[in-house]
């Protein structure tokens, strides 16, 4: 789940849209590609060769945990997981935590448990709940969590290490996103500007898939994911970390696709459980009678900036 596509109001429809964003929408060209769910006809994933062949720079690489809180996922979670163990990636410490599923999501997971650090199936209160249930398991150097329909890209663990190592007064690190449907194929690609404090307080383009963090800030933010937050939790984390002093870093490569299909929980919830969960964090950061116009003006240079390097990676100048 990503709050990034959460903000406004989604069409549940055409699951192509999420309003809010008006000022530029007279010219195609012209619209932002950040909230669309669905930019182009479905076509084969595309990574690039240096992707495969990712080094790893350091000897001693950090260790990572990956957490992934799953309940009925048994259509997507094989995806997920072979993602993340082929990396190969030795500093690997890799939990799922299932909330009692009664589909084959148990026999999946148990076809790859030799590479598991943990998993475990037990009832749970939720996604965050079962987050910090995976976390209290097992917590690397370095942390994240991907959902169980969404992927890590190739290359990407020795990647995040190889950044981290170069790079020690980093806390948090993020990529662009990949956009997929049911079958790998992807529909769509967001270049996301430089990371922008301000913008985040006003809405939240980080793609969740592609966030990785220090263990150090973890603890420094409460060590804990909202579990009181059904919808919303990636956001208060992101303000939370930001609360602390975390520095941030928008990564220069896609690490991570999410998977737009018609069962994702971020379609189900956000008219309900999301905006009540979106207006508790806007009368907590900022001002909670904000309109569409004051939000707008807000992350307007954002966008326009998105645009820019959008069309620069489209006409080829820029290469992730």
């Amino acid at each position: 789940m990503d709050s990034a596509i959460r903000a406004f109001k989604i069409n549940l429809e055409k699951l192509n849209w999420v309003p809010g964003i008006t000022y530029l929408r007279s010219k195609s060209f012209l619209t932002p590609r950040l909230g669309k769910l669905h930019l182009y006809p479905p076509r084969p994933l595309h990574i690039p060769d240096n992707y495969h062949n990712t080094p790893s720079e350091h000897k001693n690489c950090l260790s990572i945990c990956i957490v992934t809180p799953s309940f009925k996922s048994g259509c997507y979670i094989e995806d997920t997981i072979k993602s993340v163990v082929e990396q190969g990636y030795p500093g690997l410490q890799y939990v799922i935590q299932d909330g009692g599923s009664d589909d084959e999501t148990g026999s999946i997971i148990q076809k790859y448990e030799e590479t598991l650090k943990a998993w475990e199936s037990r009832p749970d209160k939720g996604q965050a709940h079962a987050i910090n249930l995976g976390f209290a398991k097992a917590q690397g150097d370095v942390m994240a969590w991907l959902n169980a329909d969404d992927l890590l890209l190739p290359g990407t663990l020795d990647y995040i290490n190889n950044f981290f190592q170069a790079n020690p007064k980093v806390d948090v690190v993020y990529g662009h996103r990949v956009l997929i449907d049911s079958d790998n194929n992807e529909i769509g690609r967001w270049i996301l500007p430089p990371h922008c404090h301000h913008t985040i307080t006003w809405h939240d383009f980080i793609p969740q898939e592609t966030l990785f963090w220090r263990k150090s800030i973890w603890k420094k933010a409460g060590g804990r994911i909202a579990d009181e937050m059904q919808f919303a939790m990636d956001w208060e984390f992101i303000l939370r970390l930001r609360e602390v002093g975390a520095n941030f870093v928008r990564l220069p490569r896609f690490t991570g696709a999410f998977r737009v299909h018609p069962d994702m929980k971020s379609i189900k919830d956000v008219n309900t459980v999301g905006v009540q969960e979106m207006n508790m964090l806007r009368k907590r950061y900022r001002d909670p009678d904000v309109d569409d116009d004051q939000l707008e003006h807000h992350i307007r240079s954002y966008l326009r900036y998105h645009l820019f390097l959008d069309r620069l990676y489209k006409c080829g100048v820029l290469k992730y």
